[in-house]
């Protein structure tokens, strides 16, 4: 029987960031030594960060990204090491490095391209043609990258009838609600049909809209997972994986199924990387207890580290709030505050004559718990004005929808002089059930740099601040925020059920038609009237253009506006 030790490094690196990343790494390849390990792994484009972009078209960013892979090559004494970079090797691949002994022993070229959803590797890369099975010690491994894992008959099949008795993935696998079970019931299916042990190594971590959650996996030949990283947060997960029996035999069975498996100018390729494993006594490794998270919990973790993530990461340090003393600013006000510390996060509070004192009590009690600072700035004077110098050109026009987006224009106007005053990102505060169908003010409540919970749907944020509120074990949100009508407070008595269907009914009619593409016949079962649905589906392709002017926002759902959800603004077609 032989044992080996892994080190799995679930890291978070920057987009662009070559000489950062590239120390981060190094860092990790040092801590992977003195645990004795005998390989450690990195996620998938760890040097650059994920996704690149059409930073790819940079030939200087391409030389900038080896020349960042040489240097890491050169502190791998003692060590294998798998790390993702962009290999230029007569075009661009999504690649993995495999390095032992500051040698570059080989490198792997990614076979399965994603061109879904929020992917477009079609648009940079091409596809690899060679399955490589490495021996490290004895230990036949299998090394590829995301979507290669996902495939019944890819990759790791391929390496598995070629001997491999352990896989390596290295990933940038995107988060969103109920991912991890997917993927932990992909690898243990994988696992099994392939009769091989499973490294799975994920990125962790914000970039734009998207989180990486991290939550790395190790999974026995038998399905079963026997190590896991935490959630959205960094870590060296370390196992001592015991590989049963001798060298798997390439049998002639096994060689007649990787014939049909192999295409065209595809081939297996037999690689040593070091005749013996590390010797000698290792230091014991702690093992680390795994809580599962429940989906509030691992929700609002994704909106905390996208929100982190994307203010520092662009050099930002405090953000400011529009706090309106409704439960949307309240979450946003929350989150900020558990990700960047009170002391940087500010509230505004910009009252009308359609401002309720329930709304002004609730923001003050909101801020006084958080304990943040909140300013008033009144807004009637300034809508005066406005409504003064409008005046000729509107005389006999009675007042509608054209004087309660002044109003909101109004307030994100004085946050953006807030903003470029003291250099403070605002922090908008929309939902996705207010982003689908359009209720939302364009230049007024949707300014700023971040949407927080833009692909939140309206009833979730309620669930959001439940939890939260639960795991303070006090009323952090005070509870008025969380029992009163919604209302966006523009005209006298206004309730968002004037506009809108009410939330528990305009929900699930959105995540049929937005984030399931169902037709108008399935939607219609749904507990909502043929003319509700036509209403819902008619504000959401009517408001397209106003989601392209959104700032980004944290993907928590399969399915959200942006690079996920690309229609068109001009569009004539009707699904009803």
């Amino acid at each position: 029987m032989k044992k080996i030790r892994i080190a799995l490094a679930q890291i978070n690196s920057t987009v662009g960031d070559l000489s950062g990343n590239k120390r981060k790494i190094g860092s990790y390849i040092k801590k992977a030594k003195k645990l004795r390990a005998d390989c450690i792994v990195f996620p998938e484009l760890a040097v650059t960060g994920y996704p690149p972009e059409d930073l790819l078209l940079k030939p200087q960013f391409i030389a900038d990204n080896i020349d960042a892979m040489n240097v890491i090559i050169a502190e791998t004494k003692g060590i294998t090491t798998v790390v993702g970079f962009v290999d230029n090797n007569h075009g661009l691949y999504n690649a993995a490095a495999v390095i032992s002994n500051k040698k570059l022993v080989d490198v792997y070229h990614k076979k399965y391209l994603p061109n879904y959803g929020v992917f477009d590797e079609y648009r940079y890369f091409q596809s690899g043609k060679r399955f490589p099975v490495y021996n490290m010690g004895g230990v036949r491994i299998g090394v590829n990258i995301c979507e290669d894992i996902w495939q019944e008959k890819g990759p790791a099949k391929i390496q598995a009838l070629s001997g491999a008795e352990v896989i390596i993935n290295i990933n940038a696998s995107p988060y969103h609600m109920g991912k991890l079970s997917i993927r932990e019931e992909l690898l243990s299916a994988r696992a099994q049909e392939c009769g091989a042990i499973i490294i799975y190594v994920n990125m962790t971590g914000g970039q734009d809209e998207l989180v990486f959650d991290g939550g790395s996996l190790i999974v026995d030949r038998n399905g079963k997972i026997i190590g896991r990283g935490r959630q959205f947060r960094e870590e060296l997960l370390v196992a001592d994986i015991d590989i049963k029996g001798q060298i798997q035999k390439i049998t002639d069975k096994n060689k007649r199924e990787l014939k049909t498996l192999l295409q065209n100018d595809e081939y297996v390729e037999n690689i040593k990387i070091s005749s013996v494993l590390i010797s000698g006594q290792k230091p014991a490794i702690r093992q680390k207890k795994f809580i599962r998270m429940a989906q509030s919990e691992e929700v609002y973790n994704a909106l905390l580290s996208g929100t982190k993530d994307y203010v520092h990461k662009n050099g930002f340090s405090n953000v400011i709030i529009g706090m309106s003393g409704g439960i949307d600013s309240a979450l946003v006000t929350t989150i900020a505050v558990d990700a960047l510390g009170k002391e940087n996060v500010h509230g505004l509070f910009m009252p009308s004559e359609y401002t309720s004192q329930e709304s002004y009590d609730d923001a003050y009690a909101h801020a006084e718990n958080l304990g943040i600072k909140i300013t008033t700035i009144p807004i009637d004077n300034v809508l005066k004005t406005y409504l003064n110098i409008l005046s000729d050109s509107f005389r006999g026009l009675k007042p509608d929808i054209t004087e309660e987006n002044l109003q909101a224009r109004i307030r994100g106007n004085i946050l953006m002089a807030f903003s470029n005053k003291f250099g403070w990102l605002v922090l908008t505060t929309g939902n996705k059930s207010e982003m689908s169908v359009g209720y939302a003010t364009l230049y007024g409540d949707m300014a700023g740099g971040f949407a927080v919970i833009k692909d939140v749907p309206k009833t979730l944020v309620y669930e959001l601040c439940k939890w939260r509120n639960e795991k303070e074990g006090r009323e952090l949100i005070p509870h008025r925020i969380m029992w009163k009508e919604p209302t966006a407070e523009l005209r006298p008595d206004q309730r968002d059920t004037d506009t809108l269907p009410p939330y528990p009914v305009l929900d699930p009619v959105l995540k049929a038609y937005v984030e399931e593409d169902l037709s108008f016949d399935d939607i219609v079962n749904l507990e909502c009237s043929i003319e509700c649905v036509k209403k819902v589906v008619k504000m959401v392709d009517h408001a397209e253009y106003k989601r392209r002017q959104a700032p980004p926002g944290v993907k928590i759902t399969p399915r959200a506006f942006g690079k996920d959800r690309r229609f068109p603004i001009t569009n004539r077609y009707k699904s009803y």
